[in-house]
């Protein structure tokens, strides 16, 4: 079971945490937990980091860490009044840990990634701490881990490391021993070299850190716990009506994640489907609900289209020249020099005149792509390079529409009719995917006029 920042927010939520996790333990079940950082800590810590980096004057590192002693002090004498000072003890150590690396990174006025990975790391070092001593307060045999001492084994790439297959037997040997009498809490989002450098799993890491850990134990289920019912035909926010969805594919939620859908993690799906395993989506607000499953559908249900999603945020790139047609190489030297800049490309569209490539980026790669790509149109491979940052991207999902005519037709002729202008189309062979971009302040009105048009909000699953 995994649970995010805002499961653990406060006292009253890793309450419920608690009361969730005795229920299942007390009937027998055998449990290992995987936890995020408080909400919004992850976010201070990345804002102290960047901060005292180009900081001219002295930065509040002391304040910052008096703050994060008092919110987490606060939440542990609530939920485990008699742990408190041994495992406030601990706190005081791993924040006294934390202030002399801010204090270096100051000094040094350098940040490097190996060192905003340490920082970044430290909100899920004291949560965890606190959801076990919660437990044990309850009279549930519980003790924390962080990454590393679970066995999660990654690539050094900081901010974004890959776990290695090797994790596995580490994983088991480290977390199996433990269940059945005791519940295991490890610290999501981190892992570790072979040297024992902490890395981090890139946002949202925790589902990933779940996914990860649970397919290595060989758990029947993987309990993502969060703060909605479960995945939605849209998001909530936008579309009033939107339905949660029973059940998804490991393919539809897959699409999902990566274009938009908070709910999961786009790297938390695949283990899982690795291994077959059933990924079950809760809310730990309404924990009666029954969520959704995400599973090996191999059989389509009636509804050709499951749900609407769409990323803001993104930019869009038109790469067009008339020295690109017919010439071998060009697009390989593009995806290189993008590859060099280490810019993730989220769509690609390319006319059949070749004289055009399109692509999206998030805009936080975009500084980056255009850095690659002017330096690819300096080679004399392509002409020019534009940009537009005021877009949005937008996917259709469901497996039902892979083979089924007219889907297309369908999404274009709806949008069309509201006007709605389509600046950049894409689908993969899969067909479980079709995506478009259009302008920003269009995004929520295609989303909307899609989810009635394809009868999303009717209760008919």
């Amino acid at each position: 079971m995994k649970f995010g920042g805002t499961s653990v927010g406060d006292q009253d939520c890793i309450g419920r945490v608690v009361k969730i996790l005795n229920h299942y333990h007390t009937v027998g079940n055998e449990l290992c937990v995987v936890v995020s950082a408080m909400a919004g800590v992850t976010d201070q810590l990345h804002a102290i980091a960047a901060e005292i980096e180009g900081a001219s004057d002295e930065p509040p590192i002391d304040t910052f860490i008096t703050s994060m002693r008092t919110r987490h002090g606060k939440v542990l004498q609530a939920v485990a009044p008699g742990e408190y000072d041994a495992v406030m003890e601990i706190i005081d150590e791993r924040l006294c840990n934390l202030e002399n690396i801010l204090t270096a990174v100051y000094n040094l006025r350098e940040l490097t990634p190996r060192s905003r990975d340490y920082i970044i790391s430290f909100g899920e070092r004291l949560s965890a701490l606190i959801v076990s001593a919660a437990l044990r307060e309850v009279g549930v045999s519980s003790m924390a881990l962080n990454g590393c001492e679970a066995g999660i084994r990654t690539t050094d790439r900081h901010g974004c490391a890959e776990v290695l297959p090797e994790s596995r037997t580490h994983i088991q040997s480290r977390i199996i021993p433990l269940l059945g009498e005791s519940v295991p809490v490890v610290m999501g989002y981190m892992g570790c070299t072979g040297n024992g450098i902490v890395t981090t799993l890139g946002r949202s890491g925790s589902d990933y850190s779940a996914a990860i850990v649970g397919t290595a134990i060989d758990a029947d289920e993987i309990w993502i716990w969060t703060d909605v019912d479960g995945v939605m035909t849209a998001d909530p926010r936008l579309i009033e009506d939107a339905r949660v969805l029973s059940a998804v594919s490991y393919h539809e939620a897959m699409e999902l994640s990566f274009f938009g859908a908070k709910v999961l993690h786009p790297r938390s799906i695949e283990p899982a489907m690795q291994k077959g395993i059933l990924v079950r989506v809760k809310n730990t607000f309404n924990p009666e609900a029954a969520g959704s499953c995400v599973m090996d559908t191999s059989t389509r249900d009636h509804r050709v289209v499951k749900a609407i999603t769409y990323i803001d945020k993104v930019s869009l790139i038109n790469i067009t020249g008339s020295q690109m047609i017919g010439r071998p190489g060009v697009a390989r030297a593009i995806f290189s020099a993008l590859g060099e800049y280490e810019v993730n490309i989220m769509m690609i569209s390319q006319g059949s005149s070749e004289a055009n490539i399109s692509l999206i980026v998030d805009d936080e790669h975009l500084a980056s792509a255009l850095a690659a790509l002017n330096e690819v149109m300096q080679r004399g491979s392509i002409q020019e390079v534009g940009h537009d940052r005021n877009v949005v991207a937008v996917a259709v999902v469901g497996v039902g529409m892979a083979g089924t005519p007219g889907i297309s037709g369908r999404i274009f002729t709806a949008l069309g009719r509201e006007g709605i202008n389509l600046m950049m189309i894409s689908q993969g062979s899969s067909e479980v995917n079709v995506s478009f971009v259009v302008k920003q302040a269009d995004g929520q009105r295609a989303v909307r006029v899609l989810h009635d048009e394809f009868g999303l909000a009717e209760e008919t699953e």
